[in-house]
């Protein structure tokens, strides 16, 4: 018998003994405290709707829409789904990078109609702006020190968490032994300033979520110059730019000169046209951008191309038809519908004694718990007194606490009638 015989398990000729010995699993997982944070909110809107039949439950919580997608879009997915049914049209796997026809729409459109410098084969297509944050820590070593605006969009920290790159978490304090925070508190106008330590990634997220905030594009350029500065790359989430109203606010961080040396942009079509059940968006990583001579563009495209197989042809498509004439006036239209939702909660709370900010630039209301509240006692409060669903601001940062979050995403109706169950409160 030959040496592969005699150790080949599948012959059976020799027994393997583990005894205490098992696979390992990627532990920074069980650091993580516990479920994600829109998970909870859910599990405890379940548990009081199950205790509650009799009760409707008004959603202002999660950042999802409910408007149903634009006739334009409609129309494009119906197009694309009848070509896929003839051999001379149909659509296998899509190319790495996303279809041409939608990278070169999105640059003229998002980026050079804006005086931006970013070319088509600079443009990542996805399936959305979620999983590119959580996923372009990637290319990054886990020797890199995060900063984050506090509070913030949770994925940023948990997907770096996941990856060994925050340290412990501090349960006492709320928050990573590795992480840089930059409070956003009412006294910096909920936006964060430049750390005292120097990180290597800096999240910034504009307009915000959960607060609604917004920088200049003097703010923002200060933060491009910074990073050029020390070194650092900026992720810049955008994901919101379509609800801006305000003529200096930024709706790209390559609006800054600069920015193509030290950003990456991440962009979503779920808040601006409604694709949260389609999931389509985008990254754009500029050639410029490198860490000593390698290109970041180059090792995205790597990774990209190896774990991701693209966006459906029908889901670019519909992403193309965003930016027609029609789709462009429709899908104002909705975010028009959402910002008026935003007006009425807004008003609301004030009228109700609330101190509140957001819901200029961005669907988020954000406010001041009362009683000095925590943020989950009030999540509470709310639920049972108005039967109203929000989202506590702790879950978004140690900076969030005593904070709440209500998202205008909701039917005018819904939201009108939320509004005024809370003033009743």
């Amino acid at each position: 018998m030959n040496d592969v015989d005699r150790n080949c398990p599948i012959k059976g000729t020799v027994e393997i003994e583990r005894g205490n010995k098992m696979f390992k699993i990627n532990d920074n997982y069980l650091k993580l405290p516990g479920s994600y944070l829109f998970s909870t909110v859910a599990k405890k809107a379940a548990a009081f709707t199950a205790a509650n039949p009799d009760k409707k439950v008004i959603k202002l919580s999660i950042g999802d829409v409910t408007q149903p997608l634009a006739p334009a879009i409609i129309d494009a997915l119906h197009k694309s789904v009848d070509e896929m049914a003839h051999a001379e049209t149909f659509r296998g796997y899509a190319p790495d990078l996303g279809y041409e026809f939608l990278r070169s729409t999105i640059a003229e459109n998002d980026y050079k109609s804006r005086g931006c410098d970013i070319s088509a084969d600079e443009i990542f297509v996805s399936d959305g702006a979620k999983s590119d944050s959580g996923n372009i820590g990637d290319i990054f070593s886990v020797d890199n020190k995060i900063a984050v605006c506090d509070p913030v969009y949770p994925v940023y920290v948990d997907t770096n968490a996941m990856s060994g790159r925050t340290g412990d978490y501090l349960a006492d304090q709320q928050k990573w032994s590795n992480v840089i925070y930059m409070p956003c508190t009412e006294a910096t106008d909920f936006a964060p300033e430049i750390p005292k330590e120097t990180p290597d990634i800096i999240y910034l997220c504009f307009p915000n979520n959960p607060t609604g905030s917004t920088i200049t594009k003097s703010q923002l350029q200060e933060w491009v110059d910074y990073a050029n500065k020390v070194g650092a790359v900026i992720i810049y989430d955008a994901a919101y730019e379509a609800y801006i109203s305000e003529d200096d606010v930024p709706h790209s961080i390559y609006e800054c000169e600069g920015a193509r040396t030290c950003a990456i942009e991440l962009r979503s079509f779920s808040k601006n046209a409604g694709f949260t059940g389609l999931r389509l968006g985008f990254t754009v990583i500029p050639r410029d951008l490198k860490s000593g001579d390698t290109t970041l563009h180059s090792l995205w495209a790597r990774r990209h191309g190896t774990k991701f197989n693209g966006a459906p042809y029908i889901v670019q498509r519909a992403g193309e038809a965003v930016y027609s004439e029609a789709g462009k006036n429709q899908t104002k239209e909705q975010i028009a519908y959402y910002m008026k939702n935003a007006k009425v909660i807004k008003e609301g709370l004030k009228e109700a004694g609330y101190s509140v900010s957001g819901g200029v630039n961005a669907p988020y209301i954000w406010l001041k718990t009362p009683n000095n509240m925590s943020s989950w006692d009030f999540f509470d409060y709310l639920l049972e007194k108005a039967n109203v669903l929000g989202t506590p601001g702790s879950g978004f940062g140690p900076s969030g606490e005593g904070y709440f979050r209500l998202t205008a995403f909701g039917s005018y109706e819904n939201t009108v009638e939320a509004i005024e169950r809370i003033k009743r409160m």
